[in-house]
């Protein structure tokens, strides 16, 4: 299942993660992917491992400030 999220690395996108009985949205950008996680950056340098099977959806956030 690598190359999954492939096209949304390096956009500002909002994951619906699923854990436990909550289901969370964060923002950030994804940076790398594996065969079993997602590398995802939520602040300056703060860089986190999101399992693949955690990940309900991924969306395009709207939110974030344009790069120019």
């Amino acid at each position: 299942m690598q190359n999954v999220y492939a096209s949304w690395i390096g956009h500002a996108v909002v994951l619906q993660v699923l854990t436990g009985d909550l289901r969370v949205p964060v923002r950030g950008v994804i940076v790398a992917e594996t065969n079993e996680v997602v590398r995802f950056r939520v602040g300056e340098g703060w860089d986190i491992d999101v399992y693949k099977e955690m990940i309900l959806t991924v969306e395009e956030d709207d939110w974030a400030p344009a790069f120019v």
